[in-house]
């Protein structure tokens, strides 16, 4: 098998590619023959050296593919051989083919392809906690969401729009005319424009009442201000720690020092809410994310949920991919795809 590598903390020339044995699955586990990799935020933070969760150098990450299942182990059934899925990775998603427990696999619905299936589980199961499971939006509700164009804001909308919740959404203006005709009610140019005083304008003076921050720092205080009573925040990343020009340690730093402490008076005579997400974390939480799932391949057959891959990558390209990333170009999801198909 062909794996990308992350050798040490640096730039994209880090990642190289290796070669490995073909992994021989276990006792409850199969292997994957991957056509396509959902790139995620948390990859890049890792290949700098500044995601505690990754493992140490040199190392595999990768949260999520789609392919095809090649092989079986003992206590796994034998029909899953053959059939189209895809699946939550911890780690060692960089692969050509992948080894897992058969517990971490989805069937893939018809109606989507592989590099659409890739870019389901981080993304979508992230904006349903966000939303359903904790931000609990109902239809008469306007969301706040921060960057609209990637890929959590993308499938967050998805969401508000089949609860019948309003949208507002930040992000640059180059993006503005897709995001429109996508779904948001407004977008603003967060570069440009003063989006605190825009989302108060377009709520008629309340707020809102949810927004979902992946910036961090500075930006979850100012958010936390357009929230109306009743408001929630959740927070789902730290975007703003990989900005060009500063080592990681001195923007974790200031992003420690930039970030409110929500104290629970505060909160409780404010009628607002802070709360965390972090998907990777929920990894002894099995029944639950199997639940979340079903409801968003539900949704996916149902057609109201369709996950939108801005742009695709040769596998040997990964480090292109990451600078596509890092330069906030992409709309929607980024993945590596391996193969023909």
């Amino acid at each position: 098998m062909r794996q990308i590598v992350i050798t040490k903390a640096g730039g994209p020339e880090v990642l190289k590619i290796r070669e490995l044995k073909d992994p021989i699955p276990g006792d409850g586990e199969l292997t994957i023959r991957v056509k396509a990799i959902g790139i995620n935020f948390a990859d890049i933070l890792a290949r700098k050296g500044m995601y505690m969760d990754a493992p140490k150098f040199p190392c595999v990450v990768g949260y999520e593919v789609s392919g095809i299942v090649e092989s079986i182990g003992k206590n796994v059934n034998e029909n899953l051989i053959g059939k189209q899925v895809f699946a939550l990775t911890r780690f060692g998603g960089y692969s050509d083919i992948v080894k897992l427990r058969a517990s971490q696999i989805f069937e893939k619905p018809a109606n989507i392809n592989f590099n659409q299936a890739a870019a389901i589980p981080v993304n979508y199961l992230t904006a349903y906690q966000l939303l359903v499971v904790m931000g609990g939006l109902h239809e008469d509700e306007t969301v706040l969401v921060h960057n609209a164009g990637g890929g959590v804001g993308l499938a967050a909308l998805d969401i508000v729009k089949h609860i019948g919740a309003t949208a507002i959404g930040t992000a640059s203006y180059v993006k503005h005319v897709f995001l429109l005709k996508r779904g948001f009610e407004h977008v603003i140019d967060y570069r440009t424009q003063d989006w605190q005083k825009l989302v108060k304008s377009y709520t008629d003076g309340k707020g809102v009442e949810l927004a979902i921050d992946p910036i961090g720092g500075s930006n979850s205080k100012r958010t936390y201000k357009v929230l109306r009573s009743t408001g929630r925040l959740g927070l789902f990343g730290i975007s703003t720690i990989a900005k060009p020009g500063v080592s990681g340690k001195l923007h974790l730093l200031k992003l420690v020092l930039q970030t409110s402490k929500y104290h629970p008076f505060n909160m409780m005579n404010s009628n607002k809410g802070v709360f965390g997400v972090n998907v990777a974390h929920l990894w002894n939480e099995g029944k639950k994310i199997r639940g979340w799932m079903e409801a968003i391949i539900k949704g996916v057959n149902e057609g109201w949920i369709q996950p939108h891959v801005g742009k695709s990558f040769k596998f040997d390209n990964v480090g292109d991919a990451h600078t596509y990333i890092e330069d906030r170009r992409n709309i929607g999801k980024v993945v590596l795809v391996i193969g023909e198909w």
